[in-house]
């Protein structure tokens, strides 16, 4: 998504004209106590809710048309209109960005947003996302996370955290799950209650899996720019290495612990134990059977569990290490903003965020979908996901990683894809198109380099 000078002076004139306090701090009496007041019952209120998942079908549009009906039900004053982010690519949440700056110049962003993870920087410096802390007041954006029967998992509070301040509130994540093809397993001559602990293991049975069924051994969704670079960064970090420096001012993806990580891929895509397949095309061959591991978001878990039921025996385990390293699982996902300029639509904003994020609409979410419970003590609780986590046990490595879970780490400034994309398209030569990996990983942290802020 190329973006020009015009158009930032553009968003950036427009940004200013909404009011928005970007970059303020938390330490003001409107943090403590809010601006804005609580809606009336009789109060009707219309607000646009805009998210990547209306882009998908089958479980996540379907379990949030589910959520939606819930919420105007509880708040009959409350109209809400979902809609899908502008744009056509094939994963839309690619779109997601670029949909909201569109509307930010035209004047008319969507109320609430749902934006992804490594957006933070530029979703609170230029697309103007409302700061939580000063419309409702810190002690109630803390109360949401503490709030309910179960409180928020403490490794997530701060996604959508900017120097301080609550700019969002983080809503749908998953961390780098191993799922994987009981049944290929066996007719591999594998045990499959070992699934691969590393790296190595993986490329093992991968192998043994293609060359004794035929069928694809093992698909990585990380490693392309359609994926980006959530499970990138996971990989990278878990080899001992890291994208970008922890200051942020400089891009690190062209050293060792990153060319090891594309190294590995390679070949296995040599061998023929990788196909060379798209991200949709991956996970849709692992669906149908066709694939015998795939490492992959759990928002996928309900279309595999749908492709596998009775027909092959679905399960997974957590993400392999690089032998006698630790696995570091980053996250992906996205947190909720609020945009809307009119003190009742942020009123109802609000509202529609602590519904999305309770109790209820987790349990909902983690059974519909398969993301992460954010309120982790519904696992345990008989009332919430117990019985539902017991007969299923995909969730059980998602949940152990949330623990030990990193965050993506957004790339800085207003050129934040284009360094991204940058990085993620050398990957995907060297993976899929045999490019050598140090010398293309070099050259795209070089130009990456000459588009970080000044």
């Amino acid at each position: 998504m190329k973006r020009t000078s015009r158009l930032g002076g553009l968003i950036a004139c427009a940004v200013l004209l909404s009011g928005c306090d970007i970059g303020a701090s938390a330490n003001t009496a409107a943090d403590q106590t809010g601006q804005v007041p609580a809606l009336k019952s009789d109060q009707k209120v219309s607000i646009v809710f805009e998210s990547y998942n209306y882009g998908l079908a089958g479980p996540w549009t379907d379990t949030l048309n589910e959520r939606i009906a819930a919420f105007e039900k509880k708040f009959p004053n409350i109209t809400v209109t979902a809609q899908k982010p502008q744009g056509n690519s094939p994963n839309p949440a690619t779109d997601a960005v670029s949909s909201v700056q569109k509307q930010v110049v035209a004047g008319t962003p969507p109320d609430v947003t749902q934006l992804g993870f490594s957006d933070l920087d530029f979703t609170v410096n230029q697309l103007g996302a409302k700061s939580l802390d000063a419309l409702f007041g810190k002690p109630a954006v803390q109360d949401n996370f503490d709030g309910g029967k179960h409180p928020y998992a403490k490794t997530a509070r701060t996604l959508a955290t900017w120097k301080g301040t609550n700019y969002g509130v983080p809503f749908v994540l998953s961390t780098p799950v191993l799922y994987y093809n009981a049944t290929l397993f066996k007719q591999a001559g594998l045990d499959p209650n070992k699934p691969p602990t590393t790296w190595q293991e993986a490329g093992d049975a991968a192998k043994a899996i293609a060359t004794t069924t035929g069928k694809g051994g093992i698909y990585i969704d990380c490693l392309s720019k359609t994926a980006k670079d959530w499970c990138f960064q996971s990989l990278v970090r878990s080899n001992g290495g890291a994208v970008i420096s922890d200051d942020r001012t400089s891009l690190t993806f062209d050293k060792e612990a990153t060319v090891e990580v594309t190294k590995m891929a390679q070949e296995l895509v040599n061998a023929g134990a990788f196909p060379n397949l798209s991200q949709k095309q991956g996970y849709e061959a692992f669906a149908a059977g066709e694939m015998g591991m795939i490492l992959e978001s759990s928002s996928i878990q309900g279309t595999f569990m749908k492709g596998a039921e009775g027909k092959w025996d679905l399960r997974s385990t957590t993400m392999p290490s690089f032998a006698g390293k630790p696995t570091i699982p980053t996250n992906s996902g996205a947190s909720l903003y609020i945009f809307a300029k009119d003190k009742a639509k942020q009123a109802a904003a609000w509202e529609l965020i602590k519904f999305l994020t309770s109790d209820e609409s987790y349990v909902k979410i983690a059974q519909g979908i398969g993301y992460l419970p954010l309120r982790p003590g519904l696992v345990d609780d008989p009332e919430g996901l117990k019985t539902w986590a017991t007969d299923n046990p995909l969730l059980k490595p998602n949940i152990e990683q949330l623990a030990m879970m990193e965050p993506w780490i957004s790339m800085p400034g207003n050129n934040y894809l284009q360094i991204r994309d940058g990085m993620m398209e050398a990957v995907e030569q060297i993976v899929f198109q045999g490019a050598d990996p140090a010398s293309t990983l070099q050259k795209a942290r070089k130009q990456g380099s000459a588009l970080m802020p000044k």
